[in-house]
């Protein structure tokens, strides 16, 4: 069985253990696109068997979360659930929010939360923190398509609207945020409602997962991808796969390659020669 279920993870669950429950549900190997924090919940993908390959595909993808900021205070997380660094008594009104959410909006330098995955000198920045090393993180660029205000729901508490590209951290912009309009900022919820082809509504909660049948919410990998379709013969097919290339005088590109057994993987066509760069059949 190769493809994806979309595991709706819940709060307080790390992505490490969601991946962990559809590997002994499933018999099979696994792995997840993009972590999405313990305190998050939300859509997390995970690839079934040689499905995870193409997930280099999708790192670019649009991603929907809904956040909520909590004003006043900042930690050394940048999360509710890190130590308190810092108060300020100044709550930011919803005017003086919206002002200022342009600034982070489009494609801005973003330094990322010194509790990351990020590496310094071979170590991830989170594993560094934790044992007290100071360390600098350089700015990145990210693109944030959309950064509206939702809500206001507490004294404190805005929740946002965000449409971003890969890479981005909400995290950071809470920060951000929180300093462009004169106080301070954390996150203190975070919902993926999308990532890519996957949301809510081709999702499954952990508890579903475990009671049914999984093979009913697995997602063909072709389902997923958006480049345009190829399809080729058995017999070219298995040359290609044989590693005998030859000028088809297919245009360049980026494919998604059938043949007559069904999906192959993603292939690329440089100068009328078509390679598969990621090969996930499968029958045969």
């Amino acid at each position: 069985m190769t493809g994806f279920i979309n595991v709706i993870k819940p709060k307080g669950m790390s992505s490490a253990l969601v991946v962990h429950i559809v590997k002994k549900k499933t018999g099979l190997n696994a792995g997840h696109m993009g972590t999405l924090d313990p305190m998050a919940s939300g859509v997390l993908p995970i690839g079934l068997s040689k499905a995870s390959r193409l997930f280099q595909y999708m790192l670019d993808k649009e991603k929907v979360y809904l956040a909520t900021f909590k004003f006043g205070i900042l930690t050394d997380t940048l999360d509710v659930t890190g130590k308190i660094t810092e108060t300020c008594n100044f709550i930011p009104t919803e005017k003086e929010i919206k002002e200022k959410l342009p600034l982070l909006t489009g494609e801005i330098m973003q330094v990322p939360p010194a509790y990351s995955a990020k590496c310094v000198n071979g170590k991830r920045g989170y594993e560094l923190a934790r044992r007290g090393i100071e360390f600098k993180l350089e700015p990145k660029k990210v693109n944030v398509l959309s950064f509206t205000l939702e809500n206001k729901i507490s004294d404190s508490e805005y929740v946002f609207r965000i449409v971003c590209k890969g890479g981005t951290y909400i995290r950071s912009l809470a920060r951000d945020l929180g300093n462009l309009t004169g106080s301070l900022a954390v996150m203190s919820e975070l919902d993926r409602v999308k990532s890519g082809t996957f949301d809510y509504s081709n999702g499954v909660s952990v508890e579903d997962l475990d009671k049914q049948d999984y093979t009913k919410f697995v997602i063909p990998p072709e389902n997923t991808l958006s480049f345009e379709r190829l399809t080729i013969s058995k017999e070219r097919a298995q040359k290609i796969l044989d590693g005998v290339f030859e000028d088809c005088g297919f245009k360049d590109g980026i494919y998604s390659v059938f043949s007559e057994d069904g999906f192959i993987g993603v292939g690329e066509s440089i100068n009328g020669v078509l390679r598969i760069k990621s090969y996930v059949r499968q029958n045969g």
